[in-house]
C-alpha cells in the first residue's frame, strides 16, 4: 500500500529545499531519480524506493486544489505550488518519512500539507526490514503481476494524477490491467473513471463487510492468476455484492455532450475551439484550466494545448478542462492524427443541483454552431441521475439516457442526405444550417425514458446501411 502527502507552498520549492526534505530520513538514505528527473526518489541502502517524490507543479487555475482536496481548514487557494509524494508503507516509516518530507516543506516555504495530519519535521530513521518493499520503480505501482499493475490508494478521491496517467501509460504498453484498490469510502474524479473504464481495467473495493468488489459494476472480485477477476457460478455468472446499492436520488443531474471533430491536418488549425464554443454556449463562460493530468496546472489557451498536441503528434494527446469552481463542468478530449486528419474526441459533462435546469433548450443551436464552424462529425447529447459535484461513487448509478443525436455535414454526405431523412423515428430530423450543406438533428427523448437507448439504437443501425 501507498501512502500519498501533498505539500502546497506560495514559493516553488528549489533543489536545495526538496534536499532537505529528503533527509527526513537521515544521512543514511539514498536518493535517485527517475523520468528525465522528473521524480526523485528517497532510496533504502540497497536502492529500492520508499517514498517517490514528483517535480513540483504550479496549479494556477482558480479552485483545483478545493475540488480535489476538499475545503479543509489551512488549505490555500490558487496559485500554489503542488509537490506529491507516495511512499511505500511495506515498511512501518513510509508514510511517516512522506509526512516529513512535506511537512519539511511547507515549514522552510510557509505553506501547508494535505493531509495535515500527516504533516511532521521529524527525523524518521529506517528500522524495520525492506526486503518487503516491492523492487518496482514504477512509483504508482504497489502490485506488478504478468497480468496486473495494482495501485493501492487511500484518498478519499482519487484523480488522475500523473503517477496514474504514466501507470496507465506502461500497462496499455505490456499488455497488463491496471487496477486501483480502494476502500469504499474513495469516489472517483470522471477523468480517472474514463480511464478505468476499458476492459481489464477496473475500480477494485476493499470492504471489510463484504470482501472486494467492483466499484464500477458490483462484481464479486477475488485475487486469481496475478488479477483482480469476478468470481462465477457454475453457470459461468458473475455475482454482484450487496453492498454494490443504488444512490439515492437526490435530484442531482448530469448532462453529457459525447461529440467527434474531424478537421483537416492543416498548420493553421487550433485545437478544443469546439470543445470552448459548447463551453460557452452552455455556460456563459469558456474553460478556466487544461492539463494531461489532475490537478489541472494551466489557464485555459487553446494556443498551448494545440501546440502540445502537434509535438506529441503522431502519438495521440489525452487532456482534461475544467470550469470556474462555482460552476462543476468537466471535459476530457482525446486527440488523435489519423489519415483522414485531425480527430477530437470530446465529452463534456456539466453538473446540476436539484433546483437548476440543465439548459435542454440550447442543445439545437449549439449543434448548429459546431457544424457550421468547427467540423462537428457526430454529438449524442445524454441525461443521467448522478452527483452534481461530477464524482463517482462506488455505487450503482442508472446509466444516461439520451436525449439527442445530431450528425454532422460532413457524416451526412457519405451516408447520405435521402437516406438519413427516411429514419425509423416517428419525428423527423431537424435539420440545421445552410440547405446545401445541412446537418440533421434527431430528438431522442428527454432524458427520463430509458426506451431512449433503443430508439438511438434503431438510428444508429439505420445510418450505418448507406445506400
Amino acid at each position: 500500500m501507498t501512502k500519498d502527502v501533498i505539500a502546497l507552498t506560495p514559493k516553488m520549492p528549489d533543489l536545495r529545499t526538496l534536499l532537505a526534505g529528503l533527509y527526513a530520513g537521515g544521512p543514511d538514505l539514498g536518493v535517485n531519480t527517475l523520468a528525465d528527473g522528473a521524480v526523485i526518489q528517497l532510496c533504502a541502502p540497497d536502492g529500492r524506493p520508499l517514498v517517490s517524490v514528483e517535480a513540483p507543479i504550479l496549479v494556477q487555475v482558480p479552485g483545483e486544489t478545493a475540488r480535489l482536496l476538499g475545503t479543509g481548514p489551512g488549505l490555500p487557494e490558487s496559485p500554489v505550488w503542488w509537490t506529491e509524494a507516495r511512499a511505500s508503507t511495506a515498511v512501518a516509516e513510509g508514510g511517516q518519512l512522506a509526512g516529513s518530507f512535506a511537512g519539511r516543506l511547507a515549514t522552510v516555504l510557509g505553506g501547508t500539507v494535505w493531509p495535515p495530519e500527516a504533516a511532521s519535521t521529524d527525523v524518521v530513521p529506517l528500522t524495520t526490514d525492506i526486503s518487503a518493499v516491492p523492487a518496482t520503480s514504477a512509483p504508482a505501482v504497489d502490485v506488478l503481476t504478468t497480468k496486473a499493475a495494482v495501485v493501492i490508494q487511500d484518498r478519499p478521491l482519487v484523480t488522475m494524477t500523473s503517477w496514474l496517467s504514466d501507470a496507465l501509460r506502461s500497462t496499455t504498453t505490456d499488455d497488463r490491467a491496471l487496477q486501483i484498490v480502494t476502500p469504499p469510502t474513495t469516489r472517483l474524479t470522471l477523468p480517472t473513471r474514463t480511464a478505468l473504464h476499458g476492459h481489464p481495467n477496473r475500480w477494485v473495493i476493499q470492504d471489510p463487510d463484504h470482501g472486494f468488489y467492483d466499484g464500477l459494476s458490483g462484481a464479486v472480485l477475488h485475487w486469481k492468476g496475478g488479477t483482480f477477476t469476478p468470481v462465477l457460478d457454475e453457470n459461468g455468472t458473475a455475482s454482484v455484492t450487496a453492498a454494490f446499492t443504488a444512490s439515492p436520488d437526490t435530484g442531482e443531474r448530469q448532462l453529457i455532450l459525447s461529440l467527434r471533430t474531424l478537421h483537416p491536418a492543416d498548420k493553421d488549425l487550433i485545437l478544443c475551439r469546439a470543445l470552448e464554443t459548447a463551453w460557452q454556449h452552455l455556460t456563459g463562460t469558456p474553460p478556466v484550466g487544461w492539463s494531461t493530468a489532475e490537478p489541472v496546472n494551466l489557464s485555459w489557451s487553446t494556443r498551448q494545448l494545440t501546440d502540445l498536441a502537434r509535438g506529441r503528434a503522431p502519438q495521440p494527446t489525452w487532456l482534461i478542462a475544467v470550469g470556474h469552481p462555482d460552476r462543476p463542468v468537466i471535459a476530457t478530449v482525446r486527440i488523435t492524427r489519423t489519415p483522414a486528419g485531425v480527430e477530437q474526441d470530446i465529452t463534456l459533462t456539466l453538473g446540476y443541483g436539484k433546483d437548476a435546469d440543465p439548459p435542454l433548450d440550447a442543445i439545437e443551436s449549439l449543434a448548429e454552431t459546431l457544424s457550421a464552424e468547427h467540423s462537428l462529425t457526430t454529438m449524442l447529447t445524454s441525461l443521467r441521475a448522478a452527483r452534481s459535484d461530477l464524482t463517482v461513487p462506488p455505487r450503482f448509478e442508472a446509466p444516461p439516457i439520451p436525449i439527442s443525436f445530431t450528425l454532422g455535414a460532413g457524416e451526412l454526405k457519405d451516408v447520405g442526405l435521402d437516406h438519413a431523412l427516411r429514419s425509423p423515428l416517428s419525428l423527423a430530423p431537424l435539420r440545421l444550417g445552410p440547405a446545401a450543406e445541412p446537418a440533421l438533428h434527431y430528438r431522442l427523448g428527454d432524458g427520463t425514458d430509458p426506451r431512449a437507448w433503443n430508439t438511438l439504437q434503431q438510428l444508429t443501425q439505420h445510418l450505418r446501411q448507406v445506400s
